[in-house]
């Protein structure tokens, strides 16, 4: 039996065009530390390229059109200075040799005017949402046109173009957490009696379609797309078992013929029915993330890789306080602990100045991953 330091999670990996040299992969995760104007910072290229010993880096989630934003100091694809400003953190993370994509992230009807500057709130029912801290109160949120969603297909496309020029090796489809491409599969949130409604195949389609538009545009060997069946967070409620078995199994029937890079489960128990059944359906590598109450540790990751319960890992929360992880776990080294209070704060603090691992190099050189 494989040890953690031993572990498959240090073995190279293809995920479509790319090659990761180990299977730990850096976890979307919302930070606010853009511009104002979602342009991203220096500050930004230092932070990804610190976690550049991971073996792909995905980015926090990215706009791909102004209405989705959701959040203030929020990066976006969606002129040439952000492009620009992207383009500094790909190359500080491929100077390391480690592939990065962009998660691009409509936040649909989880956001507001005040966020988007746009004075429109998209989603696929006229469903308002309000979480109890009164940060995303989506006044006025109107049911998307047919008109709508195809310029939502089409500012995905836009989206995935600009990160291909700004140096991106490919970029992932936010479909969890209750954003816009899940708000479409849940039944809680999507309440439209047209081809895009009712059904788990209707439902489905307007994932399908933006996955399909996407690959066209750049390849599908450059996209990942991350689910999150039935996580029931941010009132992208599916409650019903059987009808989240049957949304998902139809978006991955419908995704299958385009042979994704990759798909990307956030779910408890990798090797549940459910979890392995959307796998096969699929038929493209799964990286795995444990959950929102589970934080993944070095065991567990280990495990998930060596039980074939997956392909790959993904890793949050101890990533963030560990610039280094992959090197300290397969190195066995000590942890340190994240600080909640500065997740999105702003600024360095709880963001670029988490210490790197002060062992002696030489301690670590059968165990470092490769960059």
């Amino acid at each position: 039996m494989s040890t953690p330091t031993t572990s498959r999670l240090w073995q190279p990996l293809g995920l479509g065009a790319v090659k990761l040299e180990n299977r730990l992969v850096l976890s979307p995760m919302t930070r606010r530390r853009a511009a104002a104007n979602g342009t991203p910072t220096p500050l930004m290229a230092e932070y990804y390229a610190q976690r550049a010993g991971f073996g792909l880096v995905v980015t926090e989630g990215v706009y791909p059109s102004r209405e989705g934003r959701g959040y203030p100091n929020q990066p976006g694809l969606v002129d040439d200075e952000q492009e620009h400003g992207w383009a500094a953190v790909t190359a500080a993370v491929h100077a390391h040799g480690t592939p990065i994509f962009a998660q691009l992230m409509h936040a649909g009807r989880v956001t507001n005017p005040e966020v988007t500057g746009t004075g429109t709130v998209l989603a696929p029912s006229a469903i308002p949402f309000e979480d109890h801290h009164g940060h995303h109160s989506a006044q006025g949120t109107t049911a998307a046109t047919s008109q709508d969603i195809a310029q939502l297909v089409q500012a995905h496309v836009e989206a995935a173009r600009r990160a291909r020029r700004a140096g991106f090796d490919g970029i992932e489809l936010h479909a969890a957490n209750g954003y816009l491409l899940q708000q479409f599969l849940a039944p809680a949130s999507n309440h439209r009696t047209d081809g895009y409604g009712g059904t788990p195949h209707r439902r489905a389609r307007f994932v399908v379609e933006v996955a399909e538009a996407v690959a066209d545009a750049i390849g599908a060997d450059r996209v990942g797309i991350r689910v999150s069946p039935g996580a029931n967070v941010q009132g992208a409620l599916e409650l019903d078992e059987q009808d989240v078995s049957a949304t998902y199994a139809a978006l991955f029937d419908g995704l299958r013929q385009c042979s994704l890079a990759y798909v990307s489960m956030i779910h408890a128990e990798a090797g549940s029915a459910l979890v392995q059944d959307l796998r096969r359906i699929s038929g493209s590598p799964m990286i795995v993330n444990t959950g929102f109450s589970a934080v993944t540790d070095r065991k567990t990751a280990a495990d998930l890789v060596d039980t074939g319960q997956a392909d790959a890992v993904a890793v949050g929360r101890a990533a963030i306080a560990n610039p280094d992880l992959p090197r300290r776990w397969q190195a066995d080294r000590p942890e340190a602990s994240p600080d909640q209070a500065t997740f999105y704060t702003g600024g360095a603090t709880g963001y670029t100045d988490y210490p790197i691992d002060d062992a002696p190099q030489e301690s670590l050189a059968a165990g470092r991953p490769h960059r």
